[in-house]
């Protein structure tokens, strides 16, 4: 009978942890015909399919094609858009025209605007940008277009801004929060973004204050599957990961919300970002949350929408999302202490509890908390030694990622039930003393250092229950136990595969520690489990099941293609050329070229920019070929007092698409590039002496202004690099195998001349 509880309460725990997944997002169906006023994923998903037929990041031919799509399908509705057009820089020194593409729609009133965001620009240099960010335009286009269906006329002014260059350094929404007068009518902003394919889109807040009044007005808006807890954005915060948002916060402090999507992030700025693989049950989500909203807030008044106070939140099934302030989380957890300091000396006046078993109940805790911390820090490493090609996914979440996070969890919970059949003569009540003063010393570091994750004081709250429960009772109810544990299994799980998706496999330490954690929650089920050692044995072979899966599916295929790269690397000052790749396992296609050789350098110079440091692996030399060099100009050379200000223009001779500019060790006192000027912060706390980086349109030149001190000698290394190696007439190199696509986060498939000009 025992054994049969155990099997009934196992299953029932699975049901729960599903429905935790399954309740968080809707599921798409086809929908055949929808009624013009509703939100339809087809018809969204129509805009996401025309606006990602080819790669078009700034200045690739097909930027216009989506730019001037988007423009028609805003003329359909009515609205008349317009551009703006400008030169920006950012705060990463990555120059770049950007075209935004704006419409308005007039309110009754005369409050502040409210505004839905998106960028529909690609990722440089393959990306097809399906997720990031046709699908937030695409969110937009279709739920303007239910919105005007109804004729329905707004309180506040409604902008629509798709700005142009995000993933440059977020050009295009410093252009707008910094030029444009509409900017300073903005109260609100919604933001549709992604950094993957699928998954359930979480709700992120951007503020500068609290957001106490921004979560009680989503509150009141109603979205039907809100995903969001404010650890995720505490972590958000501590991350260099901007959005288009974080200008309108930083610049001209205006709050708002981000929703975006991580899942598949292996997708994440690749070709495979594409129509086929956006998931339709995450397009569905966005759009249930911007129809409640943009209903909600085009009524309201979203004049002040800033706090001083903050609130914890988490979502919750059955509840949507649960929120209570900061002034509770310290009351909280000294309840919770007072509560586990009483229960310790009732359980003990009444014998119920025994010092010593209370403290053999920390050997088990200890050690299954060291053991699978090991394993999940090591976890990436070793994966990556025994499949050296998982190096070439910068992402650091693999195809097979899944599989990985399930076997680490399996492989988590059968230790844990290992080592506690090894002290399985000590009684439940006993054993869930440790866990309960662990689980507070950690709400206890939380309520300082990271207050946005404090909820996790409600599982304790279930589990001091369970203590009293477990005391009083031989052999409780164990569906008792389990209702009380509920809150963690609907609070961590998602959290056990949210951290290695977004940060990536690297990241297994946190999904192993909080999988043993969530075990202790669950001790009030468990410790009654008579067969703890066959449960250890289970979950170990269905561990090697998934890790058996995940060696299968290790190899590359058209489905699932390897990131690779070359490069064709000139250096026009000594007049050699090399092959370059990044690879650290190199295929046959670029292998030909760069052989087997590891770089003993980076290359020449610099390394140039991207997103994770990353270098040649190997170099080869190559034939000289004829590439027309960049020309120069001296535009003008004046000194003034002790400084000399130097003018220079660069124009390309071939059709380029970047170009990257190094200086030598003498001090920039003041730079403008195109007329941007450079800020002071940037040009002292420059990195390996870049300059700039121009992502350049229409072969733009490239126009310095440096003031330098007047004795120096200035030395600027020009990188200029062109995508078209594969296209180039004075190459013949073939195309990728099928199962072989352009590696993310680096230059690729790219000519890269180097020439450097000096001034005396």
């Amino acid at each position: 009978m025992k054994n049969q509880k155990a099997a009934l309460t196992i299953l029932l725990l699975i049901l729960a942890i599903y429905w935790g997944f399954r309740s968080s997002m809707p599921v798409y169906k086809n929908e055949g015909l929808v009624s013009e006023s509703l939100f339809s994923t087809d018809r969204a998903l129509l805009h996401v399919k025309n606006m990602s037929q080819n790669p078009h990041a700034v200045g690739f031919p097909a930027h216009a094609e989506v730019r001037d799509y988007i423009v028609s399908q805003l003329k359909k509705l009515g609205l008349e858009p317009s551009l703006q057009e400008g030169y920006t820089a950012g705060d990463h020194g990555n120059l770049s025209k950007a075209i935004n593409i704006m419409a308005r729609i007039e309110g009754s009133g005369n409050g502040k605007a409210f505004l839905l965001l998106s960028h529909y620009d690609s990722s440089p240099h393959s990306s097809l940008g399906a997720s990031d960010a046709g699908s937030g335009v695409a969110t937009v286009l279709e739920g303007i277009r239910a919105f005007l269906s109804e004729s329905r006329t707004p309180v506040n002014d409604i902008i629509v801004l798709f700005t142009d260059a995000e993933e440059l350094g977020l050009n295009g929404a410093e252009l707008f929060v910094n030029q444009h007068p509409w900017a300073k009518e903005v109260g609100l902003v919604l933001n549709f973004e992604a950094r993957g394919s699928g998954g359930p889109s979480y709700m992120l807040i951007e503020t500068n204050r609290g957001n106490a009044k921004l979560i009680s007005e989503f509150t009141k808006a109603n979205p039907e599957f809100p995903v969001a807890n404010s650890l995720a954005y505490s972590i958000y915060k501590m991350l260099p990961n901007d959005t288009d948002l974080t200008v309108f916060r930083e610049d001209r402090d205006i709050e708002g919300f981000t929703f975006a999507f991580i899942d598949d992030h292996f997708d994440y700025h690749t070709v495979r970002d594409n129509y086929e693989r956006l998931d339709r049950n995450t397009l569905a989500h966005q759009g249930s949350y911007l129809m409640p909203l943009l209903t909600y807030f085009s009524q309201v008044d979203i004049s002040d929408v800033k706090s001083l106070n903050d609130d914890v939140y988490f979502n919750f099934p059955f509840f949507k999302l649960v929120s209570y302030t900061f002034d509770l989380i310290m009351p909280m957890l000294w309840l919770a202490i007072t509560l586990f300091v009483l229960i310790l000396i009732y359980g003990l006046r009444k014998k119920f509890l025994n010092v010593k078993k209370m403290a053999k109940g920390f050997l088990p805790l200890l050690l299954v908390l060291i053991f699978n911390g090991v394993i999940g820090y090591y976890g990436w490493n070793g994966l990556r030694f025994l499949y050296p090609e998982y190096y070439d996914m910068l992402h650091g979440f693999t195809y097979n990622g899944y599989y990985y996070i399930m076997a680490f969890v399996l492989f988590s919970v059968s230790t844990c039930f290992w080592f506690y059949h090894r002290f399985g003569k000590l009684e439940v009540a006993n054993l869930l003393v440790a866990p309960l003063f662990l689980w507070l010393l950690i709400c206890l570091a939380i309520a300082y250092y990271l207050p946005g994750a404090s909820y996790f004081i409600l599982p304790v709250f279930g589990l001091l229950a369970s203590l009293l429960v477990v005391m009083h009772q031989k052999e409780p109810n164990v569906f008792v136990l389990l209702l009380l544990a509920l809150p963690a299994l609907w609070i961590f799980p998602t959290l056990i595969k949210m951290f290695p998706v977004a940060l990536g496999l690297k990241m297994m330490v946190s999904s192993t520690l909080l999988t043993t954690l969530t075990f202790f929650l669950l001790l009030p089920v468990f410790g009654f489990y008579s067969q703890k050692k066959l449960l250890s044995y289970v979950l170990f072979i269905l561990f090697l099941g998934f890790m058996a899966s995940a060696h299968f599916n290790a190899q590359f295929t058209p489905e699932n293609a390897k990131p690779s790269s070359l490069l064709y690397v000139l250096n026009a000052d000594d007049n050699t050329a090399q092959w370059a790749t990044y690879d650290h396992k190199p295929i046959a296609w670029n292998k030909n070229y760069i052989g087997t050789k590891p770089a003993t350098n980076k290359g020449s110079g610099p390394a140039l920019g991207n997103k994770y440091g990353t270098g040649y692996t190997y170099v080869a030399e190559a034939p000289l070929k004829s590439i027309a060099l960049p020309n120069y100009e001296k535009t003008g050379d004046t000194i003034i007092g002790d400084e000399r200000l130097l003018k220079i223009r660069i124009r390309p001779q071939r059709n380029v698409n970047r170009l990257e500019i190094f200086t030598n060790n003498v001090p920039i006192l003041k730079a403008a590039v195109n007329e941007i000027p450079l800020s002071d912060y940037y040009l002292e706390h420059r990195k390996s002496n870049k300059l700039i980086t121009h992502y350049i349109s229409d072969n733009d030149y490239t126009e310095l202004a440096l003031t330098i001190p007047k004795n120096e000698i200035l030395e600027l290394q020009l990188y200029e690099a062109s995508n078209d190696l594969l296209t180039n007439p004075l190459f013949t190199i073939p195309q990728r195998p099928a199962n072989s696509i352009p590696m993310p986060f680096v230059l690729n498939d790219a000519i890269l001349v180097k020439k450097t000009m000096r001034f005396e």
